[in-house]
């Protein structure tokens, strides 16, 4: 694969196929993708395990160091104090985000069991998109054998779209496979 294989898609095939359509009057009106968050949570905070593992789960699947995420504030039902780590999180940004969501579509998506495409709902109002994976295992920088705790994630697109309507044409243009 080429290094920017998508956002060159993206400049020769996308944004031509947006401005014939919507009829925009400057490139810069045309929606692009801004950034890419992938969040984990550990549901044991106090199982440094779990976290570690997340960690290097993310950082093995975005090849980008994470950050840990910790609680804003304590509850004492979960055995939660606040500043506790409960997670990890990767913003990707540029030729990363370009590359990530290629391997989403072309080969984690592909993989995950009786996949009959992304839910068309799960965007914010803003043009931003949010999908869950319930396990690491559709990755194939994972090594299934060194797995002890199953992680799953939500991968947030951000957009410029200044409607969900926008933001679907966009994703879908760029590979993104919605349910029908």
């Amino acid at each position: 694969m080429a290094k920017n294989e998508l956002y060159e898609h993206y400049k020769t095939t996308v944004v031509p196929q947006l401005v014939e359509k919507r009829g925009y009057r400057s490139l810069l009106e045309v929606p692009r993708l801004q950034k890419i968050v992938v969040n984990t949570g550990v549901s044991t905070a106090r199982d440094r395990e779990a976290l570690s593992e997340a960690t290097a789960t993310l950082a093995a699947i975005t090849g980008q160091r994470p950050v840990t995420t910790r609680a804003r504030k304590s509850i004492s039902n979960f055995k939660l104090r606040e500043g506790m780590p409960v997670g990890a999180c990767v913003t990707l940004r540029r030729g990363m985000m370009y590359n990530f969501l290629y391997r989403i579509v072309n080969v984690v998506l592909p993989r995950v069991r009786d996949f009959r495409g992304v839910p068309g709902k799960a965007f914010d109002g803003a043009g931003n998109y949010t999908m869950g994976l319930t396990d690491q295992s559709v990755f194939t920088e994972i090594d299934l054998d060194k797995v002890k705790h199953t992680i799953g994630m939500n991968i947030t697109i951000v957009t410029t779209a200044k409607s969900d309507e926008e933001a679907r044409e966009l994703l879908a243009l760029l590979g993104l496979p919605f349910a029908s």
